[in-house]
Protein backbone atom coordinates (compact mmCIF):
# COMPACT_ATOMS: atom_id res chain seq x y z
CA UNK A 1 0.00 0.00 0.00
CA UNK A 2 1.18 3.55 -0.83
CA UNK A 3 1.44 5.95 1.90
CA UNK A 4 0.10 9.22 1.51
CA UNK A 5 0.76 12.48 2.83
CA UNK A 6 -1.12 14.29 6.00
CA UNK A 7 -4.20 16.39 5.04
CA UNK A 8 -2.86 19.55 6.08
CA UNK A 9 0.66 21.17 6.04
CA UNK A 10 2.05 24.56 7.73
CA UNK A 11 5.50 25.61 6.72
CA UNK A 12 8.26 24.87 9.24
CA UNK A 13 10.32 27.48 8.98
CA UNK A 14 14.00 25.30 8.43
CA UNK A 15 15.28 24.89 4.91
CA UNK A 16 16.12 21.22 5.00
CA UNK A 17 12.85 20.60 6.16
CA UNK A 18 10.23 22.37 4.56
CA UNK A 19 6.61 21.54 5.44
CA UNK A 20 5.15 19.38 8.35
CA UNK A 21 2.31 18.04 9.20
CA UNK A 22 -0.02 21.09 10.80
CA UNK A 23 -0.34 19.41 14.25
CA UNK A 24 3.43 19.08 14.41
CA UNK A 25 5.77 20.87 16.84
CA UNK A 26 9.47 22.07 15.20
CA UNK A 27 11.72 22.33 18.04
CA UNK A 28 15.29 21.78 18.73
CA UNK A 29 17.42 18.98 19.79
CA UNK A 30 17.82 20.35 23.71
CA UNK A 31 13.96 20.11 24.66
CA UNK A 32 13.52 16.78 23.29
CA UNK A 33 16.29 14.92 24.78
CA UNK A 34 19.19 15.13 26.87
CA UNK A 35 23.18 13.53 25.88
CA UNK A 36 24.42 11.99 29.15
CA UNK A 37 28.10 11.54 28.96
CA UNK A 38 29.44 7.84 29.02
CA UNK A 39 31.66 6.96 31.89
CA UNK A 40 35.68 5.88 31.68
CA UNK A 41 36.17 2.03 31.34
CA UNK A 42 39.55 1.16 29.53
CA UNK A 43 39.51 -2.18 28.32
CA UNK A 44 41.75 -3.77 31.01
CA UNK A 45 39.28 -2.72 33.62
CA UNK A 46 36.74 -4.82 31.70
CA UNK A 47 35.12 -7.64 33.28
CA UNK A 48 33.72 -10.12 30.73
CA UNK A 49 29.43 -10.11 31.53
CA UNK A 50 26.65 -9.95 29.93
CA UNK A 51 25.90 -6.46 28.99
CA UNK A 52 27.58 -5.00 25.78
CA UNK A 53 30.50 -2.03 25.87
CA UNK A 54 29.89 0.75 23.44
CA UNK A 55 32.25 3.38 22.00
CA UNK A 56 31.64 5.91 19.23
CA UNK A 57 31.78 3.39 16.59
CA UNK A 58 29.66 0.56 18.09
CA UNK A 59 29.75 -2.44 20.57
CA UNK A 60 33.66 -3.08 21.58
CA UNK A 61 33.45 -5.30 24.42
CA UNK A 62 31.47 -6.78 27.23
CA UNK A 63 31.22 -5.38 30.95
CA UNK A 64 29.56 -7.42 34.06
CA UNK A 65 27.58 -4.53 34.63
CA UNK A 66 25.51 -1.47 32.93
CA UNK A 67 25.65 1.95 33.23
CA UNK A 68 22.37 2.95 31.15
CA UNK A 69 18.54 2.28 31.47
CA UNK A 70 17.08 0.19 28.11
CA UNK A 71 16.37 1.18 25.58
CA UNK A 72 19.09 3.63 24.93
CA UNK A 73 20.86 5.03 22.26
CA UNK A 74 24.48 5.99 21.77
CA UNK A 75 25.83 8.69 19.96
CA UNK A 76 29.34 8.95 18.99
CA UNK A 77 31.12 11.95 21.14
CA UNK A 78 34.73 11.49 19.66
CA UNK A 79 36.36 9.64 17.06
CA UNK A 80 32.84 8.47 14.96
CA UNK A 81 31.27 11.30 16.41
CA UNK A 82 28.18 11.70 15.22
CA UNK A 83 27.36 8.17 14.62
CA UNK A 84 24.12 6.71 15.94
CA UNK A 85 24.02 3.28 17.73
CA UNK A 86 20.77 1.69 19.36
CA UNK A 87 20.49 -1.41 21.66
CA UNK A 88 17.31 -2.74 23.02
CA UNK A 89 19.11 -3.73 26.32
CA UNK A 90 21.08 -2.01 29.32
CA UNK A 91 24.44 -1.30 28.07
CA UNK A 92 28.28 0.38 29.06
CA UNK A 93 28.74 3.24 27.52
CA UNK A 94 32.09 4.68 27.27
CA UNK A 95 33.55 8.07 27.54
CA UNK A 96 33.81 8.59 23.99
CA UNK A 97 29.94 8.61 23.80
CA UNK A 98 26.55 10.27 24.83
CA UNK A 99 23.89 8.47 25.65
CA UNK A 100 20.00 8.71 25.96
CA UNK A 101 17.80 6.74 27.86
CA UNK A 102 14.33 7.35 29.59
CA UNK A 103 15.98 9.36 32.01
CA UNK A 104 16.98 11.47 29.75
CA UNK A 105 13.79 12.21 27.58
CA UNK A 106 9.70 12.11 27.66
CA UNK A 107 9.49 11.03 24.00
CA UNK A 108 10.21 7.73 22.40
CA UNK A 109 12.97 6.88 22.16
CA UNK A 110 12.42 3.94 18.98
CA UNK A 111 11.37 7.30 17.56
CA UNK A 112 14.21 9.05 18.23
CA UNK A 113 16.53 6.36 16.96
CA UNK A 114 15.31 7.48 13.61
CA UNK A 115 14.08 11.18 14.00
CA UNK A 116 18.16 12.30 15.18
CA UNK A 117 19.45 10.12 11.82
CA UNK A 118 18.49 13.54 8.81
CA UNK A 119 20.30 15.68 11.61
CA UNK A 120 23.65 14.55 10.44
CA UNK A 121 25.29 14.89 13.37
CA UNK A 122 28.59 13.39 12.26
CA UNK A 123 28.82 16.41 9.72
CA UNK A 124 31.26 19.02 11.28
CA UNK A 125 33.59 18.80 14.21
CA UNK A 126 35.17 21.75 16.29
CA UNK A 127 38.29 19.55 17.11
CA UNK A 128 40.58 18.98 14.74
CA UNK A 129 43.05 16.77 16.44
CA UNK A 130 40.94 14.16 17.37
CA UNK A 131 37.21 14.56 15.71
CA UNK A 132 34.44 15.29 18.12
CA UNK A 133 30.67 16.64 18.46
CA UNK A 134 29.85 19.24 21.06
CA UNK A 135 26.51 18.39 22.71
CA UNK A 136 26.05 22.52 22.31
CA UNK A 137 26.08 21.83 18.36
CA UNK A 138 23.79 19.16 18.42
CA UNK A 139 21.08 21.02 20.66
CA UNK A 140 20.55 23.59 18.60
CA UNK A 141 19.57 21.70 15.70
CA UNK A 142 15.86 21.91 14.76
CA UNK A 143 13.71 19.53 13.78
CA UNK A 144 9.86 18.01 13.70
CA UNK A 145 8.31 16.79 16.72
CA UNK A 146 5.22 14.69 16.16
CA UNK A 147 2.51 13.72 19.34
CA UNK A 148 3.72 10.60 21.42
CA UNK A 149 1.07 8.59 19.76
CA UNK A 150 2.48 9.36 16.20
CA UNK A 151 5.91 8.71 17.44
CA UNK A 152 4.94 5.20 18.26
CA UNK A 153 3.44 4.73 15.21
CA UNK A 154 6.36 5.90 12.92
CA UNK A 155 8.83 3.37 15.27
CA UNK A 156 6.85 0.98 14.65
CA UNK A 157 6.09 1.12 10.72
CA UNK A 158 9.80 2.04 10.55
CA UNK A 159 10.98 -1.07 12.54
CA UNK A 160 9.39 -3.38 10.37
CA UNK A 161 10.14 -1.93 6.80
CA UNK A 162 13.73 -1.33 7.92
CA UNK A 163 13.58 -4.87 9.03
CA UNK A 164 12.29 -6.16 5.50
CA UNK A 165 14.99 -3.74 4.15
CA UNK A 166 17.78 -5.16 5.61
CA UNK A 167 16.58 -8.43 5.01
CA UNK A 168 16.84 -8.08 1.65
CA UNK A 169 20.53 -6.28 1.86
CA UNK A 170 21.62 -9.13 4.16
CA UNK A 171 20.52 -11.72 1.23
CA UNK A 172 22.29 -9.78 -1.38
CA UNK A 173 25.52 -8.99 0.71
CA UNK A 174 25.80 -12.83 1.33
CA UNK A 175 25.49 -13.55 -2.61
CA UNK A 176 28.34 -10.90 -3.03
CA UNK A 177 29.95 -13.20 -0.63
CA UNK A 178 29.28 -16.45 -2.66
CA UNK A 179 30.12 -14.63 -5.84
CA UNK A 180 33.66 -13.94 -4.36
CA UNK A 181 33.94 -17.19 -3.31
CA UNK A 182 33.17 -18.52 -6.58
CA UNK A 183 35.13 -16.00 -8.29
CA UNK A 184 38.42 -17.15 -6.20
CA UNK A 185 37.92 -20.81 -6.65
CA UNK A 186 37.51 -20.32 -10.42
CA UNK A 187 40.94 -18.74 -10.46
CA UNK A 188 42.21 -21.07 -8.00
CA UNK A 189 41.20 -24.16 -9.95
CA UNK A 190 42.55 -22.58 -13.15
CA UNK A 191 45.81 -21.75 -12.42
CA UNK A 192 46.75 -24.98 -10.67
CA UNK A 193 45.16 -26.67 -13.32
CA UNK A 194 42.37 -28.23 -11.81
CA UNK A 195 39.99 -27.51 -14.42
CA UNK A 196 42.71 -27.74 -16.97
CA UNK A 197 40.71 -30.23 -19.64
CA UNK A 198 37.42 -27.96 -19.72
CA UNK A 199 39.38 -25.20 -20.56
CA UNK A 200 41.29 -27.02 -23.44
CA UNK A 201 38.20 -28.37 -24.91
CA UNK A 202 36.37 -24.62 -25.05
CA UNK A 203 39.85 -22.64 -25.99
CA UNK A 204 40.67 -23.42 -29.60
CA UNK A 205 43.48 -21.07 -29.23
CA UNK A 206 45.45 -23.91 -27.49
CA UNK A 207 46.42 -25.52 -31.54
CA UNK A 208 48.90 -22.69 -32.20
CA UNK A 209 51.41 -23.25 -34.08
CA UNK A 210 54.29 -23.15 -31.77
CA UNK A 211 52.65 -26.29 -29.65
CA UNK A 212 54.61 -29.15 -29.18
CA UNK A 213 54.10 -33.18 -29.69
CA UNK A 214 52.96 -32.67 -25.49
CA UNK A 215 50.87 -29.89 -26.41
CA UNK A 216 48.97 -31.92 -28.74
CA UNK A 217 48.50 -34.99 -26.74
CA UNK A 218 46.59 -32.67 -24.52
CA UNK A 219 44.53 -31.64 -27.07
CA UNK A 220 43.63 -34.80 -28.03
CA UNK A 221 43.55 -35.78 -24.48
CA UNK A 222 41.21 -33.08 -23.77
CA UNK A 223 38.68 -33.79 -26.80
CA UNK A 224 38.44 -37.41 -25.64
CA UNK A 225 37.98 -36.00 -22.11
CA UNK A 226 40.63 -38.28 -20.81
CA UNK A 227 41.59 -37.40 -17.64
CA UNK A 228 45.17 -35.62 -17.42
CA UNK A 229 47.83 -36.60 -15.04
CA UNK A 230 48.40 -34.85 -12.15
CA UNK A 231 52.24 -35.21 -10.17
CA UNK A 232 53.38 -33.13 -6.66
CA UNK A 233 54.15 -30.04 -7.46
CA UNK A 234 56.89 -29.62 -4.33
CA UNK A 235 55.33 -26.70 -3.74
CA UNK A 236 52.88 -26.30 -0.51
CA UNK A 237 50.74 -24.27 -1.19
CA UNK A 238 49.88 -25.67 -5.29
CA UNK A 239 49.48 -29.11 -4.48
CA UNK A 240 49.74 -30.85 -7.81
CA UNK A 241 49.87 -30.17 -11.09
CA UNK A 242 49.84 -31.67 -14.75
CA UNK A 243 52.95 -33.64 -14.86
CA UNK A 244 54.28 -31.33 -17.54
CA UNK A 245 53.72 -28.02 -15.93
CA UNK A 246 56.94 -26.29 -14.16
CA UNK A 247 56.84 -24.42 -10.60
CA UNK A 248 59.22 -21.65 -11.14
CA UNK A 249 60.78 -18.62 -9.20
CA UNK A 250 59.40 -15.11 -10.73
CA UNK A 251 62.58 -13.63 -11.14
CA UNK A 252 63.33 -17.16 -13.63
CA UNK A 253 60.18 -15.57 -16.15
CA UNK A 254 60.98 -12.11 -16.20
CA UNK A 255 61.93 -9.71 -19.09
CA UNK A 256 63.86 -7.19 -16.70
CA UNK A 257 65.20 -8.30 -13.01
CA UNK A 258 61.89 -7.41 -10.33
CA UNK A 259 62.89 -3.99 -8.80
CA UNK A 260 60.67 -1.02 -7.89
CA UNK A 261 59.86 2.40 -7.80
CA UNK A 262 62.54 5.41 -6.87
CA UNK A 263 63.28 5.10 -2.87
CA UNK A 264 62.86 8.99 -2.70
CA UNK A 265 60.09 11.36 -2.33
CA UNK A 266 59.60 13.86 -5.68
CA UNK A 267 58.15 16.99 -4.76
CA UNK A 268 54.64 17.09 -5.76
CA UNK A 269 53.00 18.92 -7.92
CA UNK A 270 49.34 20.05 -9.36
CA UNK A 271 50.13 19.28 -13.04
CA UNK A 272 52.93 16.76 -15.14
CA UNK A 273 53.48 13.48 -14.60
CA UNK A 274 51.32 11.52 -12.83
CA UNK A 275 52.63 9.67 -9.87
CA UNK A 276 51.36 6.68 -8.20
CA UNK A 277 52.08 4.19 -5.16
CA UNK A 278 49.96 1.60 -3.19
CA UNK A 279 47.08 3.86 -2.81
CA UNK A 280 46.34 3.75 -6.52
CA UNK A 281 45.90 -0.06 -7.04
CA UNK A 282 42.64 -1.21 -6.69
CA UNK A 283 40.82 -4.26 -8.38
CA UNK A 284 43.90 -5.19 -10.39
CA UNK A 285 44.76 -1.88 -11.75
CA UNK A 286 45.92 1.60 -11.66
CA UNK A 287 43.22 4.13 -10.12
CA UNK A 288 44.76 7.48 -11.24
CA UNK A 289 42.04 9.17 -9.16
CA UNK A 290 43.74 8.01 -6.10
CA UNK A 291 47.14 9.20 -7.58
CA UNK A 292 49.77 10.84 -5.00
CA UNK A 293 49.93 13.71 -7.38
CA UNK A 294 52.16 14.94 -10.38
CA UNK A 295 55.96 15.08 -10.88
CA UNK A 296 57.74 16.77 -12.96
CA UNK A 297 58.91 15.43 -16.78
CA UNK A 298 62.79 16.05 -15.74
CA UNK A 299 61.91 13.68 -12.16
CA UNK A 300 60.31 11.30 -14.70
CA UNK A 301 63.15 10.77 -17.14
CA UNK A 302 65.22 10.49 -14.05
CA UNK A 303 63.55 7.88 -12.67
CA UNK A 304 62.83 6.07 -15.76
CA UNK A 305 66.46 5.62 -15.75
CA UNK A 306 65.63 2.74 -13.24
CA UNK A 307 62.54 2.12 -14.39
CA UNK A 308 59.97 3.08 -16.83
CA UNK A 309 56.73 1.26 -16.83
CA UNK A 310 55.16 -0.13 -19.55
CA UNK A 311 51.97 -2.10 -20.57
CA UNK A 312 51.23 -5.71 -19.09
CA UNK A 313 53.86 -4.51 -16.37
CA UNK A 314 52.50 -6.42 -12.81
CA UNK A 315 52.96 -4.18 -9.69
CA UNK A 316 52.32 -5.89 -6.29
CA UNK A 317 51.96 -3.84 -3.05
CA UNK A 318 55.47 -4.46 -0.56
CA UNK A 319 54.80 -2.69 2.05
CA UNK A 320 52.14 -0.41 4.52
CA UNK A 321 48.40 -2.21 5.12
CA UNK A 322 47.71 -3.69 1.60
CA UNK A 323 50.57 -5.61 1.30
CA UNK A 324 50.77 -8.63 -1.52
CA UNK A 325 47.86 -6.39 -3.61
CA UNK A 326 48.35 -6.29 -7.12
CA UNK A 327 47.64 -4.29 -10.27
CA UNK A 328 48.36 -5.02 -14.14
CA UNK A 329 49.48 -1.85 -16.62
CA UNK A 330 47.14 -1.53 -19.18
CA UNK A 331 47.74 2.14 -20.24
CA UNK A 332 50.77 3.96 -22.42
CA UNK A 333 50.49 6.98 -20.66
CA UNK A 334 53.20 7.72 -19.18
CA UNK A 335 53.49 8.05 -15.41
CA UNK A 336 56.04 6.96 -12.48
CA UNK A 337 55.65 4.97 -9.41
CA UNK A 338 56.65 5.09 -6.16
CA UNK A 339 59.27 2.77 -3.93
CA UNK A 340 55.81 0.55 -2.50
CA UNK A 341 55.31 -0.76 -5.73
CA UNK A 342 57.42 -4.01 -6.88
CA UNK A 343 57.37 -4.66 -10.29
CA UNK A 344 56.94 -7.70 -12.66
CA UNK A 345 57.49 -7.43 -16.11
CA UNK A 346 57.23 -11.39 -17.59
CA UNK A 347 58.96 -12.47 -20.29
CA UNK A 348 56.75 -12.87 -23.49
CA UNK A 349 58.24 -15.58 -24.73
CA UNK A 350 58.06 -17.66 -21.10
CA UNK A 351 54.82 -16.65 -19.39
CA UNK A 352 51.53 -14.97 -20.37
CA UNK A 353 51.09 -11.76 -18.13
CA UNK A 354 47.54 -12.33 -17.38
CA UNK A 355 47.90 -15.64 -16.64
CA UNK A 356 50.69 -14.85 -13.46
CA UNK A 357 48.27 -12.14 -12.28
CA UNK A 358 45.46 -14.44 -12.31
CA UNK A 359 48.33 -16.81 -10.26
CA UNK A 360 49.77 -14.49 -8.07
CA UNK A 361 45.91 -13.17 -7.25
CA UNK A 362 44.56 -16.71 -6.25
CA UNK A 363 43.87 -17.36 -2.71
CA UNK A 364 46.55 -20.14 -1.91
CA UNK A 365 49.31 -17.76 -3.21
CA UNK A 366 48.02 -14.51 -1.13
CA UNK A 367 48.31 -17.04 1.73
CA UNK A 368 51.79 -18.00 0.81
CA UNK A 369 52.58 -14.32 0.65
CA UNK A 370 51.95 -13.81 3.50
CA UNK A 371 53.84 -16.17 5.55
CA UNK A 372 57.06 -14.19 4.24
CA UNK A 373 55.47 -10.73 5.83
CA UNK A 374 58.06 -9.17 8.30
CA UNK A 375 57.04 -6.03 10.76
CA UNK A 376 58.27 -3.04 11.98
CA UNK A 377 56.01 -0.19 11.88
CA UNK A 378 54.15 -1.81 9.32
CA UNK A 379 53.89 -5.14 7.58
CA UNK A 380 56.34 -5.64 4.46
CA UNK A 381 57.62 -7.96 2.53
CA UNK A 382 61.02 -7.89 0.63
CA UNK A 383 62.51 -7.46 -2.94
CA UNK A 384 64.46 -10.93 -2.44
CA UNK A 385 61.52 -12.97 -1.37
CA UNK A 386 58.89 -11.55 -3.91
CA UNK A 387 61.53 -12.63 -6.48
CA UNK A 388 61.93 -16.07 -5.37
CA UNK A 389 57.64 -16.00 -4.85
CA UNK A 390 56.99 -19.34 -6.49
CA UNK A 391 54.25 -19.67 -9.48
CA UNK A 392 53.09 -22.83 -11.46
CA UNK A 393 53.74 -22.67 -15.14
CA UNK A 394 52.04 -24.27 -17.71
CA UNK A 395 53.40 -24.12 -21.19
CA UNK A 396 52.94 -20.73 -23.17
CA UNK A 397 49.45 -21.66 -25.46
CA UNK A 398 47.85 -23.00 -21.91
CA UNK A 399 48.62 -19.87 -20.09
CA UNK A 400 46.83 -17.96 -22.47
CA UNK A 401 43.92 -20.40 -23.23
CA UNK A 402 43.73 -20.20 -19.26
CA UNK A 403 43.84 -16.78 -18.95
CA UNK A 404 41.42 -16.18 -21.60
CA UNK A 405 39.14 -18.35 -19.79
CA UNK A 406 39.21 -16.66 -16.46
CA UNK A 407 38.87 -13.41 -18.31
CA UNK A 408 35.43 -14.25 -19.97
CA UNK A 409 34.48 -16.38 -16.96
CA UNK A 410 35.47 -13.68 -14.16
CA UNK A 411 33.72 -10.99 -16.21
CA UNK A 412 30.89 -13.03 -15.64
CA UNK A 413 30.72 -12.89 -12.16
CA UNK A 414 32.18 -9.33 -12.02
CA UNK A 415 29.20 -7.94 -14.09
CA UNK A 416 26.90 -10.07 -12.17
CA UNK A 417 28.68 -8.68 -8.20
CA UNK A 418 28.13 -4.97 -9.95
CA UNK A 419 24.16 -5.87 -10.49
CA UNK A 420 23.85 -7.22 -6.54
CA UNK A 421 26.38 -4.21 -5.56
CA UNK A 422 23.72 -1.67 -7.34
CA UNK A 423 20.66 -3.47 -5.79
CA UNK A 424 21.97 -3.10 -2.44
CA UNK A 425 22.95 0.75 -3.41
CA UNK A 426 19.29 1.56 -4.14
CA UNK A 427 17.80 -0.66 -0.97
CA UNK A 428 20.10 1.36 0.97
CA UNK A 429 19.10 4.61 -0.42
CA UNK A 430 15.50 3.63 -0.21
CA UNK A 431 16.20 2.99 3.62
CA UNK A 432 17.32 6.23 4.12
CA UNK A 433 14.75 8.22 2.14
CA UNK A 434 12.17 6.61 3.85
CA UNK A 435 13.29 7.08 7.46
CA UNK A 436 13.54 10.58 6.13
CA UNK A 437 9.67 10.76 5.03
CA UNK A 438 8.32 9.23 7.66
CA UNK A 439 10.17 11.00 10.46
CA UNK A 440 9.64 14.40 8.51
CA UNK A 441 6.14 13.91 7.86
CA UNK A 442 5.95 13.54 4.27
CA UNK A 443 4.59 10.46 4.46
CA UNK A 444 0.91 9.49 6.72
CA UNK A 445 2.10 6.02 8.00
CA UNK A 446 -0.88 5.75 11.15
CA UNK A 447 -3.28 3.83 9.13
CA UNK A 448 0.02 1.34 7.83
CA UNK A 449 0.86 0.26 11.18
Amino acid sequence: MKNKPYPKYKPSGVEWLGDVPEHWEVTLVKFVCRFAYGDSLPAEDREDGAYHVYGSNGAVGTHYKPNTLAPVIVVGRKGSYGKLNFSPGPIFAIDTTYFIDRRFTQNSLEWLKYSLLPLKLDIGSKDSAVPGLAREDAYVNKFPLPPLAEQQAIAAFLDRETGRIDALIAKKERLLELLAEQRTALISESVTGKNLVAILKINPQITQKNADKNENHLRKSAKSADKISYKPSGVEWLGAVPEHWEALPLKRIVAIPVTDGPHETPEILDEGIPFVSAESIRNNKIDFNKKRGFISESEHRRFCLKYHPKRDDIYMIKSGATTGNLAIVDTDEEFSIWSPLAVIRVHREKADAIFVLAAMNSKEFQTSVQLFWSFGTQQNIGMNVIENLLIPLPPLPEQQAIAAFLDRETAKIDALSAKVTTMIERLQEYRTALISSAVTGKIDVRSAV
